[in-house]
């Protein structure tokens, strides 16, 4: 049966617009339906079917998963707009060093050794977060993706140099991928109109001289065919 649409799942700050507008110029008859998913259900999404591919960030369960790293997202500390860390355009682990902290229970930074002190509540999303930072209750460490998701006029985050990054990627059931899954990986990956992995190349062109040579070869191929034991002419002294 010939699948009639592709079902991307997004969790929050992950942008697919660029890479639905080339798929709806590339397979205008192929609906691509979009379904924002939490951090925690987008790999276990495509597993159950819910969702054909998952934009998710890394690490996560990816048992029974294929994925397709894609780029990394800087970690910054969203603070209010008059903390004392909005005074450089960059800090430092050590600039959070006895600072309060909040880790939501959604939190997609893996960074085991996180400078500052996490205050013993847990808010259950990063949105829930970002209103604890603007009550002035704690620094958050976040994507800065979602730090722009969840932006207010009342704060703003700063880089955190040294910070590990978070890995965004790809991903799909494991196994040979259905066309449509091919394509969008085609697409996410660059891969251009029309081609295929599995296309052969065509030969490449010969030059003037490779030409030449050849037809030479070509023709002294067919004198040694014409040529048989005691046919050949003698020539005059």
């Amino acid at each position: 049966m010939t699948q009639s649409s592709l079902t991307l799942g997004y969790v929050p700050g992950a942008t697919p617009a660029k890479w639905a507008r080339i798929w709806a110029e590339r397979q205008p008859g192929v609906p691509l339906k979009l379904c924002a998913v939490t951090a925690a259900d987008a790999a276990a999404g495509v597993r159950a079917g819910a969702v054909d591919v998952a934009l998710l960030r890394l690490p996560t369960d990816t048992y029974g998963l294929s994925v397709i790293p894609l780029y990394e997202e800087t970690t910054v500390a969203v603070v209010p707009t008059d903390h004392l860390l909005t005074a450089t355009d960059e800090i430092t682990p050590a600039d959070l060093d006895g600072e309060p902290t909040l880790l939501p229970l959604d939190d997609v930074v893996a960074w085991t050794e996180a400078p500052g002190n996490p205050i013993d509540h847990r808010p259950e999303t990063t949105e829930a977060a970002i209103e604890l930072v603007a009550a002035g209750l704690g620094v958050l460490i976040v994507p800065q993706s979602l730090a722009r998701l969840y932006h207010r006029r009342d704060l703003t985050y700063r880089p955190i140099g040294g910070a590990p990054n978070c890995q965004v990627a790809l991903a799909f059931p494991e196994g040979p991928p259905s066309a449509l899954v091919d394509e969008f990986t085609g697409i996410v990956r660059g891969r251009r109109p029309g081609s295929s992995r599995g296309q052969a190349q065509p030969a490449p062109k010969r030059t003037a001289r490779e030409k030449t040579l050849a037809k030479q070869a070509a023709r002294a191929a067919a004198g040694k065919v014409a040529r048989t034991p005691g046919t050949a002419k003698r020539r005059r002294p």
